[in-house]
C-alpha cells in the first residue's frame, strides 16, 4: 500500500473550501487525469480516470463526512484500490488548510515504479495547487452538500 499526504492553504473560509470539495462532479476542473465523476447518490460516486494512457473506472463510497471538517472514502468496485480522507482546518476567517491523505495499492510494474519515484505524490501536490487556484479565483463554491455521514463501526 502506498500513502500520499499533501496539504495546501487556501485563501477562502473553511465552509467555502469544504463546500467546493463536496462537488465531486467538478473534480475534473482541477484534477489531472480525472475524466469524469458521476455522483449516483449522497455517498456513491462513479469515477473515470485516464493516466498514462490507461483508462480506469471505479466506484467509491463516502464512509465519513462532517461539514467543514472531513470527508473520507473508499473504493467499492472497479480496478482501483484506494481510500483516503480530506480534512479542513480553519487557520483564520479567510484561510483554510486542506490536508489530503490517500492510501492506494499500485498495480503492475508501471504503477509500482511510479509510486516508488513519487509520481503519485507529485500528482496530488499539483491537484491541490490547482484546487487552490480554482477556489480562490471563484471565492464561492459551485454548490454544497451539508449532509453528515457517520463512520460505520
Amino acid at each position: 500500500m502506498s500513502t500520499v499526504e499533501e496539504s495546501v492553504d487556501v485563501n477562502v473560509p473553511v465552509s467555502t473550501a469544504y463546500n467546493q470539495w463536496t462537488q465531486f462532479e467538478d473534480f475534473p476542473e482541477f484534477m489531472e487525469g480525472v475524466v469524469s465523476i458521476t455522483q449516483t447518490d449522497d455517498v456513491h460516486n462513479h469515477w473515470v480516470t485516464e493516466v498514462g494512457g490507461q483508462r480506469r473506472e471505479f466506484d467509491t463510497k463516502i464512509t465519513e463526512q462532517h461539514p467543514d471538517e472531513r470527508i473520507a472514502w473508499t473504493t467499492t468496485s472497479g480496478d482501483v484500490d484506494h481510500g483516503g480522507v480530506v480534512t479542513f482546518h480553519r487557520l483564520s476567517e479567510s484561510t483554510t488548510r486542506i490536508m489530503v491523505q490517500i492510501d492506494w495499492a499500485p498495480k503492475g510494474i508501471a504503477e509500482k515504479v511510479g509510486a516508488a519515484v513519487g509520481v503519485d505524490e507529485h500528482r496530488v501536490k499539483a491537484d491541490t495547487k490547482r484546487f487552490k487556484t480554482f477556489i480562490e479565483e471563484r471565492q464561492r463554491p459551485t454548490g454544497a452538500w451539508p449532509g453528515e455521514v457517520e463512520n460505520p463501526s
